[in-house]
């Protein structure tokens, strides 16, 4: 079965996409411009035979973010910002070319988590050239020429199928700054007969080539089983308020299940540390998280907006809860950081000890390539 994945890390839509369910997605607007901002946006082939690298994606999501969690520029941190593609998919339109933006950027890792195991594959064509404009058009990418923007996308069937030119689109990305990352699913000397390495060319990106099916390196660590009770921990810091804390925190719960099941390819551990960094963002509905950026007013909350047990605190009182949970949260953080330090040191020892034959999985690919690329805009990771 013809395939092909495309991931991106870029900027949220201007007008919200639908879901599958019709409802809107409710866009998001940064507290405040950030000069150190990462863009990939992640668009996945849901044809058939792509069910193992949607499997990688789905179970390596929180790998891919933490790749930023100790890049630093001009001393200061950056955040990250995802977007959901599909296509290659017979249940989308053939008149919008199988092609569906499952959600635009986005912070809310829980909510690209959640839709990232709701996807599920089907037969169809997939045009490269048509989904990449897709990525360029429907994102809002930023303007500022330091931030990092990048498309992958991945496949094993030709580069050049469907009515769009991808050579084309690849130039345009390039123009924009935005980077066009191209992953064969497959040999070398297929993807180069399939035209991949040219899109990359072309685009200013990576040609690389991935096994689809193999399974995810995971090394088992000694620190791994306390960053995943600290992780479990952390939920007990979020204090939800608004209409939709109820949803958000359902999202955090079911992101933490899902990361669970799939520990075996340490999904669970690097959820826990994604949950330990800026990264981990939830404003919109964690009172936390919205006071210390300053997007909401205690004064103005009305009883019917909070959980039960904070419903009959005065201001000062729910203050006070507030900085309590901030301190345990940031506690909880600092101690999973000061761990995964340490489990990182002991997973590189594990890994020099290893053979290693070549092939790469997702998750290898795009890490090695998103640190290279962001290193040349002035980034640097581990200091």
């Amino acid at each position: 079965m013809k395939t092909t994945i495309l991931l991106a890390i870029a900027a949220f839509a201007a007008l919200a996409p639908a879901d599958a369910k019709g409802r809107k997605h409710r866009p998001e607007v940064d507290p405040s411009p950030a000069k150190n901002k990462v863009q990939v946006a992640l668009l996945l082939d849901t044809s058939n035979s792509m069910d193992g690298l949607i499997d990688q994606a789905k179970t390596q999501l929180w790998k891919v973010v933490n790749t930023f969690i100790d890049a630093r520029r001009d001393g200061e941190a950056p955040f990250v910002e995802v977007a959901l593609f599909e296509y290659g998919n017979n249940n989308q339109p053939v008149g919008n070319h199988y092609i569906r933006q499952v959600h635009p950027l986005t912070r809310d890792l829980d909510e690209i988590s959640k839709q990232l195991f709701a996807l599920t594959t089907n037969g169809g064509e997939e045009y490269c050239g048509a989904v990449i404009q897709r990525a360029l058009t429907d994102l809002t990418w930023d303007d500022n020429k330091r931030t990092y923007k990048a498309i992958f996308i991945a496949g094993n069937e030709p580069f050049t199928q469907g009515p769009v030119s991808p050579m084309q689109v690849c130039r345009d990305g390039f123009s924009k700054g935005i980077l066009i990352n191209t992953i064969h699913c497959g040999s070398r000397s297929e993807g180069v007969n399939g035209s991949w390495n040219d899109g990359a060319d072309l685009g200013g990106g990576k040609f690389m080539i991935i096994d689809q099916d193999r399974a995810v390196c995971h090394i088992d660590a000694p620190q791994d089983a306390r960053i995943r009770d600290l992780g479990v921990e952390l939920n007990k810091t979020y204090l939800g308020y608004g209409a939709h804390w109820r949803e958000g925190a359902a999202k955090q719960a079911a992101a933490d299940k899902d990361a669970a099941a799939n520990e075996a390819a340490g999904a669970a551990t690097q959820r826990s540390v994604s949950k330990a960094s800026a990264n981990y963002h939830n404003s919109s509905w964690d009172l936390v998280d919205a006071v210390k950026e300053n997007k909401v007013e205690l004064s103005k909350l009305k009883p019917a907006e909070l959980p039960k047990e904070l419903q009959n605190l005065g201001e000062a009182e729910l203050k006070q809860r507030i900085e309590d949970a901030a301190k345990k949260r940031a506690d909880l953080q600092k101690e999973i950081q000061t761990l995964n330090k340490q489990r990182e040191e002991f997973v590189a020892a594990e890994m020099k000890k290893q053979a290693e034959d070549g092939a790469q999985t997702l998750d290898q690919a795009l890490v090695e390539t998103t640190r290279s690329q962001a290193e040349k805009l002035g980034y640097k990771f581990g200091e």
